[in-house]
């Protein structure tokens, strides 16, 4: 995101959600709503099944009924943008009912697959309202890297572990329910960045200064220098504290920090490129908001 979260054009922001962006929010909205409804008498009135993950098989049936439903009305990339938003609004929906019907030691996974889905969607969705001639498919962030996938699959190993040998460990609710803390400042910090940045935001490496860019110093960006790492570093890490995940707290802290350490250093020798001394007086005003990082200084 070199350079992105910081310079913005004339006009930043949207009037409107722009057709993929509502299209997306029906999809996630109604499928989760159809996969939840059939549910809610179970909730009430106790209906759960001795072997609790036989409650997801209704679920199941309903997405892949709502997944024809789309692939016929719709076509192309309207089709692409309402299966990956129906996806997201179903893994939302599925986690719901695990914090719900699951034993103690999952509900928390429940909890984390909530953020996950609402992480992936919204980042879609805010940059269909703040910046949506830069909106792909890609801004569901589904395919971020080999790497992000890799520590997912990690923290679910981990889990899955932990519950299996150590089941005890995994009912310590008042400390998952910090990293549902944690995750949810996270978000709201990103999404606040990507809003205030307008325009000027979006998932691609921006090298290349334009006559109408400015430098914004306003919103959130008068407390930290990058907003957007700093959500998204926190939130990574609230993730691993609702699973606890004691392993991956400690890889997912140690590499984020060393992934954004890099990435900033980086960025703001663009930045100081593109606005020199404005930069520089910036730099000296606002911190990069992320511990121990300072990120590239002019002697």
């Amino acid at each position: 995101m070199c350079a992105k979260s910081r310079v913005a054009a004339p006009g930043a922001g949207a009037a409107s959600l722009c057709s993929e962006g509502r299209i997306s929010l029906y999809c996630f909205l109604i499928t989760a709503a159809l996969v939840l409804i059939p549910s809610v008498p179970q909730n009430l009135y106790g209906m759960v099944p001795q072997v609790w993950g036989a409650v997801l098989w209704g679920p199941f049936l309903y997405y892949a009924l709502i997944n024809m439903i789309i692939r016929f009305v719709l076509r192309n990339h309207d089709y692409q943008v309402a299966i990956r938003a129906s996806f997201l609004g179903f893994a939302m929906a599925v986690s719901v009912l695990v914090i719900c019907f699951a034993p103690t030691e999952w509900q928390q996974f429940g909890a984390y697959g909530c953020f996950m889905s609402l992480f992936h969607y919204s980042e879609f969705l805010v940059i269909a309202f703040a910046n949506p001639r830069t909106l792909s498919l890609d801004s569901f962030m589904l395919n971020h890297s080999v790497h992000y996938g890799l520590a997912a699959a990690a923290s679910w190993i981990e889990f899955s572990l932990e519950v299996y040998f150590l089941p005890q460990f995994k009912r310590y609710g008042y400390i998952w329910v910090a990293g549902v803390v944690l995750c949810l400042m996270g978000e709201v910090v990103r999404k606040a960045a990507i809003i205030t940045a307008g325009r000027s935001f979006t998932h691609l490496v921006q090298n290349e200064k334009h006559s109408e860019h400015k430098l914004i110093t306003s919103g959130i960006y008068a407390y930290c220098r990058h907003p957007s790492y700093v959500g998204w570093f926190w939130w990574s890490i609230g993730t691993q504290i609702v699973l606890l995940n004691p392993i991956c707290i400690c890889i997912y802290t140690l590499v984020s920090w060393l992934f954004f350490h890099d990435r900033i250093y980086v960025e703001e020798y663009s930045l100081l490129n593109f606005f020199q001394s404005d930069y520089v007086r910036y730099q000296k005003r606002v911190p990069t908001g992320l511990p121990f990082i300072r990120g590239y200084l002019v002697d």
